[in-house]
């Protein structure tokens, strides 16, 4: 076993996947840190290991340590919380179907190293499939199916992951975590598909003092049709109508928050503004043949 990780379970489901997410910059949505969290909660799964964080992070650089120091919390001189680092693996599931959740900080160092590690991990559980998660702000609608993007370790993917409304990303740039593992997964022969959801981001400030910018922390509408993906893609089973009810209560406070703010700025035009991201908005729904199945006999006995 690699040194920098440690398992104190090794669950023996016969088909294991991995959903992994790291508190990042790619982390629009809380995508990636959040719905990995919400999972563990939901799915009551339990810490089976973990990465040691030795050596993967700085404590700080010059002009930038509020950006990377840990979080340290005192009341009345004593030291209530430290933040550390972690690099956590939860496992849910039974002797069939096995879901590891990997939630993780993203390194600042070795990140070889860090890789190495991530892989031993995948490989000493058994683990077949790996989705990580992303986020990307954007001016994109609030009220559509969130636009999900996609990259993959492995060509053979394609044709599989061209069913799930995916846009395949031309992307060029700095690297973010899942994009450097599925590079690394590539190498170790493993199918690894990152899932970035687009989040809506409206920067009404640059139109006048009174504008202000309108951001989505947890975009549960983002987790929510990603997950659809994933349940399908992975044959999960994960009942997601709390996700649902988390989804159609953001929508309706965005509803309320555009409307207000429309109101209170008519020289903006917020309502053409939103109406022209609209029109230029290609929605790329997902809807599995099953849920058409259920839904079209839902409909019928409802005109019996």
């Amino acid at each position: 076993m690699n040194s920098a990780v440690e398992i104190w379970e090794t669950p023996t489901a016969r088909e294991m996947v991995m959903i992994a997410g790291w508190r990042q910059w790619a982390d629009a949505g809380s995508i990636s840190s959040g719905l990995p969290e919400y999972l563990i909660k939901q799915t009551k799964a339990r810490l089976i290991g973990e990465i040691k964080p030795d050596g993967f992070y700085l404590f700080q650089l010059p002009g930038a340590h509020h950006l990377l120091r840990p979080v340290v919390r005192f009341e009345d001189g004593y030291r209530r919380s430290l933040e550390k680092r972690r690099n956590e693996l939860y496992f849910a599931g039974n002797e069939d179907k096995g879901i590891v959740i990997f939630l993780g900080d993203e390194p600042h160092l070795d990140i070889d190293r860090y890789a190495t590690a991530f892989f031993a991990a995948v490989h000493a559980l058994g683990v077949q499939r790996i989705a990580s998660l992303g986020g990307v702000y954007g001016p994109v609608p609030y009220d559509k199916d969130r636009e999900v993007g996609c990259i993959y370790s492995l060509p053979q993917m394609k044709a599989e992951l061209s069913q799930y409304a995916v846009r395949f990303s031309d992307y060029e740039g700095g690297a973010s975590i899942g994009s450097y593992l599925a590079d690394w997964a590539e190498r170790e022969g493993l199918p690894l598909q990152a899932f970035y959801g687009f989040v809506p981001n409206y920067d009404f400030s640059q139109l006048g003092s009174a504008g202000r910018e309108v951001r989505i922390e947890h975009d549960y509408k983002a987790w929510l049709d990603i997950m659809r993906r994933l349940n399908r893609l992975f044959n999960l089973n994960l009942n997601l109508s709390d996700l649902e009810h988390k989804s159609q209560y953001l929508l309706a406070a965005l509803d309320e928050e555009i409307e207000e703010l429309a109101d209170k700025l008519p020289q903006i035009n917020v309502r053409g503004i939103m109406a022209q991201i609209s029109d230029q908005f290609t929605e790329r729904p997902f809807t599995p043949l099953d849920d058409v199945w259920e839904q079209g006999l839902a409909d019928l006995f409802d005109d019996e």
